[in-house]
């Protein structure tokens, strides 16, 4: 060797001595061997207003029993530590993957783990076990040393669905799936998957049924729901590569003699059970016809003991039934639990955040001057001339019980404000008290957005249960290559199930007490499309509903939470139909903007820790001032830095490992025409800013220009002229030069010669910038 041991890397480590005392005991790279595989995507952080990721976790070495059941891993050390020093990160992705034997070497032997027994050993470098011989042991270890039985090998064999079209499982998927069908072979016929919205949850089911399909265990499978279009999702999307034998059951085409020769079944549990409790089932299915019934979303209906969808299962009762859901629900009158048993796997919100497989967020909190109450004066009358109730409201009647015109308009305005800041075209949830309510945010919206609504009427729509045309629209909202609706007003029926990839923004105008309800909302937006530029999403809270996440029964973090001030300016006055009052009764008391003018008092940035512990509260104007002032200490040292600077793009590369960036601050600040040093000085050292054509102007006023003639001239103010359109940035440019109006005086290497050089050019544009920043 040319290195002594001591002295290797630990992949020098890996390929001199690891590797080759693994392959020995018969373990093949990439035919039962993986290095380096990645397990998670790495936690996406939030750092003032950008989003990164971390790296991935990573395990050294996978050993495999087939493609889809991995047994070991093994964690490497360089030779500076001792054999046993990576054991505890070796656990870790042991229990992380669900396998049942962890090593840790530094070259020198192995520690093993076995988590069947408990046991470690110490082994000598020729002694590491071989395939057989895990195996052996995982098959005499598990089901309390009792050993696999017949159906569960056969299980164990089973490949899962793969095509050059869908991923392969994550980690937490293998796991569920591998769970799951050890439990039905071992017989357990009631079953709870716990996973998180937007972690896949169908395609876990899909790889279920595949399994237990293909390998003969079972033969016909419901998948029950109670929403039609989560059943066309599944369809469609996850499980269609069994569609030849996959069928939508509809009780007013379907007969009990020609329904029979399919092999998933897929149902609305409200179609089963008929408008009038017609128990449509027993007229299509056998009590016995069914072996395997998938609930979907089951902390809904079937936790009910006295709900329909019970009796359905209750029928259906000598099928294994799994229940899958986001939230199990647990209180007085409703289990999952006592029906399916404790979960045999879950994947929680936090977990999938920390791993990066779901987005983390930001929270904008939004107080109004009468969130807390507000009391009509004596006498006062509604619109309808009814004179209103003399007590004093709050959030839990505004849209309840009384409607505030201005506090429609007031909501909407904020929500207009932040899109136009942000991105007008990202796709944005308002969950609203009502549906009536979700029809006078979509009018309010509409007004406030009338140059997108002129672009495509279906810019804000209303999504809805009893609104057909939301309805309609609802696969185009959620479909990442569709554009339109961006903006979907709702109550329920976006709350849960919807897969809404691409959701960047919700909004709460409702009040939430329900924990199971509260992340479910949430769950709209957790998914990542990072092809899409969707890292992280943003919730705007105008009902103080992010209390919930200082419950107990909260998993998520809130990962970062930054404030949104886009300055508020004159909000524009738009009328808002008045509803028309029902025939029957009074009409819910409406206040006109005359009646309870609505503003906004205080708006907050909560940054919260993984538990959902509240850390700090700042805005991330405060943020950036108090980094700025890290790096320079006061405005002398900044100019001093700026003006040495070669490039000045480099100090906003600075501040952007700061988590700060620049262009969208000045965006959000109404500030695009300074350029970044009138706005670092502004927001750090309460500088008066001047725009970018106000200092170029103050350049041509001075002496500078005359320092040059003929074409040179011309160079000198039409790099001014780019700098006041565009910024000093481009004008630091050499590739500035190609284009209009330069080329049209020649080229590059032609225009230098006009000042004497590249070196002299490059001086010129030196001395112009000092000019622009003659005043500081």
């Amino acid at each position: 060797m040319i290195l002594d041991k001591k002295q290797m890397t630990e992949e020098d480590i890996k390929f001199n001595y690891i590797t080759p005392a693994i392959n020995r005991s018969g373990w093949v790279n990439g035919v039962n061997i993986t290095m380096e595989t990645k397990i998670t995507d790495g936690r996406i952080n939030l750092r003032g207003n950008m989003a990164y990721r971390e790296n991935p976790k990573k395990v050294d070495y996978l050993l495999y029993l087939n493609k889809y059941h991995p047994i070991a891993v093994v964690e490497a050390k360089d030779n500076t530590h001792t054999v046993g020093f990576g054991m505890q990160q070796a656990m870790t992705y042991a229990q992380m993957l669900d396998v049942p034997f962890a090593y840790s070497s530094n070259g020198d032997g192995f520690l093993e783990h076995d988590f069947l027994t408990g046991n470690e050993r110490q082994l000598s470098m020729d002694a590491f076990p071989t395939k057989d011989e895990l195996l052996k042991r995982y098959q005499q270890g598990v089901n309390d040393g009792n050993g696999l039985n017949d159906e569960e090998r056969q299980l164990l064999d089973q490949p899962y669905y793969s095509s050059q079209s869908t991923y392969p499982p994550r980690y937490y998927q293998r796991n569920a799936v591998n769970r799951t069908l050890d439990a039905i072979a071992r017989g357990q016929n009631r079953i709870l998957l716990v996973m998180a919205t937007g972690t896949g949850k169908t395609y876990t089911a899909f790889q279920i049924v595949y399994s237990l399909l293909k390998s003969g265990v079972k033969k016909k499978v419901l998948y029950l729901a109670d929403r039609n279009n989560l059943v066309d999702q599944s369809i469609q999307q996850d499980f269609a590569p069994l569609e030849s034998v996959t069928h939508k059951v509809n009780f007013a085409r379907d007969r009990k003699d020609t329904i029979t020769s399919y092999q998933v079944y897929f149902a609305l549990y409200q179609q089963l059970v008929g408008d009038n409790d017609q128990e449509h089932y027993s007229e299509l299915f056998d009590p016995e016809f069914f072996d395997l019934i998938i609930v979907d979303e089951c902390h809904r209906g079937s936790a009910k003991e006295d709900s329909r969808w019970r009796r359905i299962l209750d029928y259906f009762h000598d099928a294994t039934q799994i229940g899958m859901t986001a939230t199990p629900k647990e209180t007085e009158y409703i289990s999952n639990t006592t029906y399916f048993g404790d979960p045999v796997y879950s994947y929680s919100l936090k977990t999938g955040i920390d791993d990066g497989f779901l987005a983390p967020f930001k929270v904008y909190g939004i107080t109004l001057n009468i969130s807390d109450g507000w009391r009509p004066y004596k006498g006062q009358k509604d619109y309808y001339g009814n004179e209103i109730e003399d007590r004093i409201y709050n959030n839990t009647d505004y849209d309840y019980n009384i409607i505030l015109a201005d506090r429609i308009q007031e909501v909407a305005f904020r929500i207009t404000e932040y899109l136009k800041a942000t991105d007008r075209m990202q796709k944005t949830i308002v969950f609203c008290a009502t549906e009536a309510a979700a029809e006078r945010m979509r009018e309010a919206l509409v007004n406030l957005n009338v140059d997108m609504v002129k672009q495509n009427p279906d810019y804000v729509v209303r999504i809805t249960g009893n609104d057909d045309y939301g309805k309609s629209k609802l696969d185009y909202f959620i479909s990442v290559s569709s554009r339109y609706p961006v903006i979907a007003t709702t109550s329920e029926l976006l709350s849960t199930g919807t897969d809404c990839k691409m959701t960047k923004l919700i909004v709460i105008d409702k009040n939430v007490n329900s924990m199971t309800q509260f992340k479910q909302m949430i769950g709209r937006g957790t998914r990542v499309r990072e092809d899409q530029g969707k890292l992280f999403f943003t919730i705007m809270d105008f009902r103080g509903v992010a209390r919930l996440f200082a419950d107990p029964d909260w998993d998520g973090p809130v990962e970062i939470n930054e404030n949104f001030t886009p300055g508020r300016g004159d909000r524009p006055p738009v009328e808002v139909d008045p509803p028309k009052p029902p025939v029957s009764k009074p009409p819910m008391p409406y206040v006109d903007e005359s009646g309870c003018p609505v503003d906004v008092v205080r708006e907050t940035v909560s940054v919260y820790d993984s538990g959902g512990k509240l850390l700090r509260q700042e805005n991330i104007i405060d943020y950036t001032r108090r980094n700025i002032r890290g790096d320079y200490a006061d405005l002398g040292t900044f100019v001093r830095r700026w003006s040495q600077a070669e490039k000045k793009e480099a100090i906003s590369d600075e501040l952007k490992k700061h988590g700060i960036d620049l262009e969208k601050m000045k965006k959000d600040q109404h500030m695009e025409d300074v350029d970044d040093f009138d706005f670092i000085t502004h927001v750090a050292y309460d500088q008066k800013p001047l725009t970018r054509k106000e200092r170029a102007e103050n350049v041509k006023k001075s002496d500078f220009l005359h320092k040059y003639s003929g074409v040179a001239q011309e160079v000198i103010e039409a790099l001014l002229d780019k700098y006041a359109n565009e910024g000093v940035y481009e004008i630091e440019q050499p590739e500035i030069l190609k284009l209009d109006p330069f080329r049209k005086l020649g080229s590059p290497a032609r225009i230098a010669k006009y000042f004497g050089g590249k070196a002299g050019y490059l001086q010129a544009v030196h001395e112009l910038e000092s000019a622009i920043y003659m005043q500081a």
